[in-house]
């Protein structure tokens, strides 16, 4: 599964951090919320964020995102940006925090419901990081990260029946068979 662009945990993948993932209908609501009154901070403040991540200073990343985040506190983008700050700083239950609460005012942003699937699946809560998978598809049903994800996820899953299942027959060939289809 992706992460993020930044992250690249090994067989795991997310939304890239260019990626424009603010929907259609969601985009109208968004230009007349206060977290857009100032549009040409807006773009600047996203792309400070953005370098000083790509240049590994977290710390200043995180802080401008939080300066940024005082004066609008409802803006997805830049809670999705935090997150993924916490993230790279190993704060994986605050990133989760920050993840469900865009889950739950943004259900239609499906790029949230990726990298939390992607953060469950990494502590193997496969079960939760299906249920957030298919929420992103049910958002955005040909977003192709959260697709691969979610064959990735019921692969694991997979591996973890047969393995069990080897486990407890451990002569049975077919279950051996599958498994290692299951590991490819």
């Amino acid at each position: 599964m992706r992460l993020l662009s930044l992250l690249r945990p090994v067989s795991f993948r997310s939304s890239g951090s260019r990626t424009p993932w603010l929907a259609a209908a969601l985009l109208g609501a968004l230009l007349s919320a206060p977290a857009f009154a100032q549009d040409g901070l807006v773009g600047a403040d996203y792309r400070k964020v953005q370098q000083m991540m790509g240049s590994g200073n977290l710390a200043g990343a995180s802080q401008a995102a939080d300066n940024y985040l005082a004066g609008n506190p409802r803006d997805p983008q830049m809670r999705l940006l935090k997150s993924r700050i916490l993230t790279a700083q190993g704060q994986k239950d605050q990133a989760r925090t920050v993840l469900i609460g865009l889950t739950q005012e943004y259900p239609e942003i499906p790029e949230p419901f990726n990298n939390l699937a992607v953060l469950y699946a990494e502590s193997g809560e496969l079960g939760l990081a299906r249920e957030a998978l298919e929420a992103a598809l049910r958002s955005n049903p040909n977003y192709a990260t959260a697709l691969e994800n979610l064959g990735d996820v019921y692969r694991r899953m997979a591996h973890d029946s047969y393995s069990r299942a080897l486990a407890l027959q451990p002569g049975n060939a077919a279950l051996r068979a599958k498994l290692k289809s299951a590991d490819s």
